[in-house]
């Protein structure tokens, strides 16, 4: 499966906040730019869109930076990726107007349909909070090496 650049850094960035702004610290555009290697001029472009759908808030000044507006535990997955892009977990449209006519709208029924259905799902029965856990959990694994 393939989603945008635009998800893929808004999920990057919104991770990057929630880790690095538990001690209430803001993180500024400059140090997720850096961190994730994401364009900070694109970045300027996303993190709007996570301020619009409420999930996190921007602070000016010389400690300026964004944060999130709420504890990762009440966002849901589905809210992250529709404040993205609304169309992901968008329920699909069949040209024909019935969706039942064709072999293309028993694909689109048989196939994308359930696959659309178990991505909602699962969008929606995931926290953000335990994604971030994962993210945490999975990059404490990398630290296992032993460099000489």
């Amino acid at each position: 499966m393939r989603v945008s650049t635009r998800v893929e850094y808004g999920l990057l960035a919104l991770a990057d906040i929630a880790l690095y702004s538990e001690n209430g610290a803001s993180v500024s555009a400059p140090e997720i730019s850096q961190r994730e290697g994401i364009s900070k001029k694109y970045l300027e472009q996303i993190l709007p869109l996570l301020r619009q759908a409420g999930l996190i808030r921007a602070q000016k000044g010389l400690r300026g930076g964004y944060s999130l507006t709420r504890s990762a535990d009440t966002m849901k997955m589905s809210e992250v990726l529709n404040a993205l892009d609304n169309t992901i977990l968008e329920e699909m449209d069949h040209p024909d107007g019935n969706g039942a006519l064709g072999l293309r709208g028993a694909v689109d029924e048989c196939f994308w349909g359930k696959l659309n259905n178990v991505l909602t799902g699962f969008a929606e029965g995931s926290s953000f909070s335990d994604f971030v856990k994962d993210c945490r959990d999975r990059m404490a694994k990398g630290w296992d090496m032993y460099v000489i």
